[in-house]
């Protein structure tokens, strides 16, 4: 039976690829990826030769290499799916590769390794026994505060994924919508200028208002529970970082 390997891969420091999937990577017949020049240096870096077919597979053509997939499936392939950073189909391109495998009888494997939402949540510092993952919020604001209100009475850890463009607007409305709660906002995970800021939603929509933001964001906001929420008169504390 041909088999489709879904391949986590380093959210920044090249070193976190795993053993297993190295080994696998060097072992396939066909890779779909999301950037194959970015691919290509991470399969250079820990000395893996490029597969005989490595074709792009991104939001712009999922439709198309999806089924390209499922062609080289059906042929007897071996293929592996891989996005820039992360897992695949999880804020990614690669569902639709994923549901054509599994259609057809293809078998699916999962090569887990690193994940910025993970790690996010750990280092916030918030509660990690239940999270809710929501991925990146609407662009325009009405809708953004709509999604945001979905949790507002939930007290499940909220992880969001956000363009560094936003990040300052998205602090503002979850402030506006959630009230004040605890939140982390995690910066460059596991990459060299790696810094996360924590404090209240107050704080540090007041600190990222207007600021010039660069490079990959994870947002953690606390769900609703008395710990980690407070009301507008109770005392400002000193602010973490």
């Amino acid at each position: 039976m041909s088999t489709l390997y879904v391949i986590a891969t380093p959210i920044g420091n090249l070193e976190d690829l795993t053993l297993r999937a190295r080994r696998v990577l060097g072992e396939l017949d066909a890779l779909a990826c999301e950037d194959t020049r970015i691919t290509a240096r991470l399969l250079e870096r820990h000395g893996v030769p490029r597969p005989g077919t490595l074709f792009a597979y991104h939001e712009h053509n999922e439709a198309r290499a999806a089924q390209r997939v499922a062609g080289l499936l059906r042929s007897g392939c071996t293929v592996g799916l891989c996005s820039n950073a992360g897992y695949p189909a999880r804020s990614d391109p690669g569902y639709r590769a994923v549901a054509a495998a599994i259609d057809q009888g293809a078998e699916v494997r999962v090569l887990p390794g690193a994940g910025a939402a993970e790690a996010a949540l750990v280092v916030s510092g918030l509660p990690t026994a239940s999270y809710t993952f929501k991925g990146f919020p609407p662009p325009k604001a009405g809708k953004r505060r709509t999604w945001l209100a979905q949790e507002q009475d939930l007290p499940h850890t909220l992880i969001l994924y956000e363009s560094p463009r936003r990040v300052g607007r998205l602090l503002a409305e979850a402030l506006e919508v959630l009230g004040d709660r605890r939140a982390a906002v995690c910066h460059e995970l596991t990459k060299m200028h790696e810094r996360v800021a924590r404090g209240w939603l107050s704080e540090l929509a007041a600190d990222y208002a207007g600021a010039a933001v660069k490079g990959e964001v994870v947002v953690v906001i606390a769900g609703n529970t008395p710990k980690f929420t407070r009301g507008p008169a109770e005392v400002r504390p000193d602010k973490e970082r």
